[in-house]
């Protein structure tokens, strides 16, 4: 288990970082409990800088939190999925993500345009399961159909490390398509705490 950052990407105006600034947040995504100390001797600045500067983009938004990044295999919830999630043209998106959020073995919610409507983000224990969830997504009231992809395995940009779910089977089916919707996604980013004082050596970035 490692803690990770939780960046923003959302709408608004695009916040004025440099060079330092993007080698703190690539230092922090790597190992969000690394110290200040230890990143200030990487980028070679002073530890009451490195903190002026995870402070500052805390505040601007560009970092939104700090969360913890779990082995889901060892807690015996080893396989994922993505399945995609087709509506009839009426349905408001609202609805579209709640459908989703109700069943707790979704992660992630992401409608899109064109087609499908929906992509999720599925852990489940075992195959068995994985159809038990989609059999509660398909019986949802307005879900008209559902395409399932098995995740074999992943590589993430931002710890730089591959994983194999240990899978190897396709599950699911394409069903009636529905409409295009605007984009949007929910998340969960996880909070971030206070430090101590700037300038004490050894202490850790807020977690």
């Amino acid at each position: 288990m490692s803690t990770v950052l939780c960046v923003g990407y959302g709408g608004g105006p695009i916040a004025e970082i440099d060079e330092i600034d993007h080698q703190v947040l690539r230092l922090l995504r790597e190992d969000g409990r690394r110290t200040f100390s230890e990143m200030a001797a990487e980028i070679g600045l002073s530890v009451a800088a490195v903190k002026r500067r995870v402070d500052r983009l805390r505040e601007i938004g560009v970092i939104t939190g700090f969360t913890v990044r779990v082995d889901y295999a060892k807690l015996g919830w080893g396989i994922e999925a993505f399945t995609e999630l087709r509506y009839p043209g009426t349905t408001p998106v609202a609805k579209i993500i709640r459908t989703a959020t109700d069943v707790p073995e979704v992660q992630e919610v992401f409608t899109i345009a064109g087609d499908p409507d929906a992509l999720i983000h599925v852990r489940v224990r075992d195959l068995s399961h994985l159809q038990q969830v989609i059999d509660r997504l398909r019986r949802a009231g307005d879900v008209t159909g559902t395409k399932t992809l098995l995740v074999l395995g992943s590589w993430t940009r931002d710890t730089g490390s591959a994983r194999d779910t240990g899978s190897a089977r396709d599950t699911g089916s394409a069903r009636d398509t529905g409409s295009a919707r605007d984009t949007g996604s929910a998340r969960d980013t996880g909070s971030a705490r206070d430090t101590g004082p700037a300038g004490e050596p050894g202490r850790r970035p807020p977690r």
